[in-house]
C-alpha cells in the first residue's frame, strides 16, 4: 500500500506550473505561509548534508522595483529577440514568451520576490562535477518550496535574468560575496487553482536505455 494518496501527489507534481499572468498582484502574501514553505524546503537533500540554503524574501516596494529594473535590463533584449525569431506553429512557446514579457513588465508589482541562495562560490573554470554538486544542493529545496506554494494556492516561476547583474543585486540586498544567488522567484497567490498538465512528449521519446540511442520507439 502506497503511503500517500498518489492521485493527489501526481496532481500536485503535474500541475505545478510556471505562473506569471495568473499571479494575483493585489493580494498580500502572509509571512507565516512563506516560512511554512521554506520550512518544508529544508527537508530537501543537500551535498554532504551541508544545509547551505539561504533565502532572501523581498516585500519592500523600492527594493522590488530595483530588482525589476535589473531583470528588464538583462531580459528585455532576449525576450524581444525570442519573439521575433519564433518559428510558426509553436503556439505553446509563443504563449510562454508572451507570459514572460508580461512578468518582466509587472515584476515590481508581484507581492513577494524570493531569492534562493546557497553559501559558497564555485571557482571560475570548475569542472562539471563541482557545478552539479553545488547546484544540486539548492535546486531540490527550491522545487520543494514551489510545490509547497502550489499546495497552498500560491504560484511562482523560476527566473534567472537578474543574475546577469548578480553583483548589483547583491549590493541592493546586502548579500555577502561568499553567497551565490541561483534564481528570483516571483511569489503570489494565483487567480484560480485550476492548473492543468502541460503538453509534453511521451517519456519513451526522451529516454535512452543503457546507452545513448537505445529507445523503445524509433
Amino acid at each position: 500500500m502506497a503511503p500517500f494518496d498518489l492521485a493527489e501527489v501526481d496532481r500536485l507534481l503535474s500541475t505545478t506550473r510556471a505562473v506569471r499572468k495568473r499571479l494575483d498582484l493585489d493580494r498580500p502574501v502572509e509571512r507565516d505561509v512563506l516560512l511554512d514553505c521554506i520550512r518544508l524546503s529544508q527537508q530537501a537533500p543537500t551535498g554532504s548534508n551541508n544545509q547551505g540554503w539561504r533565502w532572501v524574501v523581498v516585500t519592500e516596494d523600492e527594493t522590488k522595483a530595483k530588482l525589476a529594473e535589473l531583470y528588464r535590463k538583462a531580459g528585455g533584449a532576449y525576450l524581444n529577440a525570442a519573439k521575433q525569431n519564433l518559428a510558426e506553429g509553436l503556439d505553446q512557446t509563443a504563449r510562454v514568451l508572451d507570459s514572460a514579457a508580461y512578468l518582466a513588465e509587472n515584476l515590481e508589482r508581484v507581492p513577494v520576490h524570493v531569492i534562493p541562495c546557497i553559501k559558497g562560490r564555485v571557482p571560475e573554470g570548475s569542472p562539471t562535477a563541482m557545478w552539479a554538486g553545488f547546484l544540486g544542493s539548492i535546486l531540490p529545496a527550491v522545487w520543494s518550496f514551489q510545490l509547497a506554494l502550489r499546495a497552498r494556492g500560491l504560484g511562482s516561476c523560476w527566473t534567472t535574468f537578474h543574475l546577469a547583474y548578480e553583483q548589483e543585486a547583491a549590493q541592493i540586498l546586502g548579500i555577502p560575496p561568499d553567497v551565490t544567488q541561483v534564481a528570483l522567484l516571483p511569489v503570489a497567490y494565483t487567480k484560480g487553482t485550476d492548473f492543468k498538465p502541460a503538453d509534453r512528449p511521451p517519456p519513451e521519446r526522451i529516454v535512452h536505455w543503457d546507452r545513448w540511442g537505445n529507445k523503445l520507439e524509433g
